[in-house]
């Protein structure tokens, strides 16, 4: 069971929502972010650094110092301004004609900590650090973790009934083409409600955000011990998700590119590959892979099928039926003697969003020699596997579209 809560969101006015939202802090670098951030942009506070020139070090203490500044400045010249009540808020995000409806909302941190806030990657300490700085820092959470929860049908019915009955508070899209709104939910019994509904929920699932999550958990953890009357309802147990119904969610894919043959042509990869693959020459035209176990690889200006032989894999591992999993067993680990996908420095990784093009490009480029796409995860194996309290492989989902940081912002100063 989860404990949530409605809030009193910081959130910029009407006028300037579309300049303020930003992309997350973990999907651009420095340089994009100077280029692309605006006067109001809330990229002046999630990615400071871009402030300084030249650039600074976005670990430094000044870079620290400057996204409090910032966010002090925000609130007041008014781009960003505190609701009088607490609230849920619902933020739909449109890409290719499909709508998502999420609820935006405050979980506990001992939820993390027990495990009813499951996850189902691996979190680096140097990148949980870091976040954790930004959270007790600002003693907000100025960018939401992105959740999933099992299907519930009094929920969409509610959702439903105040999209369908209310104009939206904010109805923009940004650059990338993806359309963003949202909805602030103001009855004190519809809230109530949703509350009740999600104290029966038995488990949330960290889409994306582990360390955005780890971190407001452990910031939490900290408050909670230099507060001798702690009782579990303060503000600070609180953090800030968008949680969506989880067949609402589409994970798109995540490749791999590798930089060497280990010593292998491209003949020579080919048949190797035979031995655990049904191998097919595609020719020039794209190839996207059909379904689970088959792959799609581009080397030597061909694109390729490789579709997985029966024995090869296991259906009834949840880590084992994963492609990422069969890839670097087959592949990877056995032909190309990469064995850390974490560390190694011969493979990189493409989300699908930038599409198959983008893989073709880096090989034809002589950066990489082979590329490989996947066929996308399923919500289901990713909820199988947070069930299991298993681990997915680095780099196995993608899910777009991202939240836009700086639509709805939690403090608990």
């Amino acid at each position: 069971m989860v404990r949530i809560k409605p809030f009193r969101g910081i959130r910029p006015p009407k006028e300037y929502a579309s300049e303020v939202a930003s992309r997350p802090y973990d999907v651009l670098n420095s340089a994009e972010a100077k280029a692309e951030a605006t006067e109001r942009s809330l990229l002046h506070i999630i990615k400071p650094e871009i402030d300084f020139d030249p650039i600074a070090d976005e670990h430094s203490q000044q870079v620290y110092d400057k996204a409090v500044e910032n966010f002090r400045r925000w609130r007041r010249e008014g781009w960003l301004q505190q609701d009088p009540e607490e609230y849920y808020y619902i933020y739909a995000q449109t890409m290719d004609g499909r709508t998502q409806y999420g609820l935006t909302m405050c979980c506990h941190f001992e939820d993390y900590l027990a495990g009813a806030i499951k996850k189902h990657e691996l979190t680096r300490p140097d990148k949980e650090e870091d976040r954790m700085i930004h959270v007790r820092n600002q003693q907000a959470n100025i960018e939401p973790v992105f959740f999933a929860y099992p299907d519930n049908a009094e929920i969409d019915a509610i959702v439903a009934d105040v999209v369908k009955n209310n104009a939206p508070e904010y109805d923009f899209t940004a650059e990338d083409g993806f359309g963003h709104q949202l909805w602030v939910i103001r009855d004190k019994r519809t809230n109530d409600r949703i509350t009740e509904i999600f104290a029966g929920i038995p488990a949330l699932y960290v889409a994306d955000g582990h360390h955005r999550t780890a971190a407001a958990a452990r910031v939490g953890q900290e408050c909670k011990a230099k507060n001798p009357n702690h009782t579990g309802e303060e503000e600070y147990c609180y953090f800030l998700a968008v949680t969506f119904p989880a067949n609402q969610l589409r994970i798109i894919d995540y490749n791999r590119v590798v930089r060497d043959l280990n010593g292998l042509t491209p003949a020579q990869l080919v048949e190797k590959l035979r031995e655990s693959f049904t191998v097919e020459d595609k020719g020039t035209e794209e190839y996207r892979p059909t379904g689970l176990h088959n792959f799609s690889m581009y080397l030597d200006g061909h694109w390729w099928s490789l579709t997985a032989k029966p024995g090869t894999y296991d259906d009834n591992d949840p880590i084992g039926v994963l492609d990422v999993t069969v890839l670097s067993n087959l592949v990877l680990d056995k032909i190309l003697d990469i064995k850390d996908l974490r560390t190694s420095k011969r493979i990189d990784f493409v989300g699908g969003i930038r599409g198959l093009g983008e893989l073709k490009r880096r090989v034809d480029s002589g950066e990489m020699k082979a590329a490989f796409a996947l066929y996308p995860v399923s919500m289901q194996q990713l909820i199988n596997i947070a069930d299991t309290g298993n681990i997915m492989p680095p780099k196995t989902t993608w899910f777009e579209p991202k939240l836009r940081s700086g639509v709805v912002i939690h403090s608990f100063e």
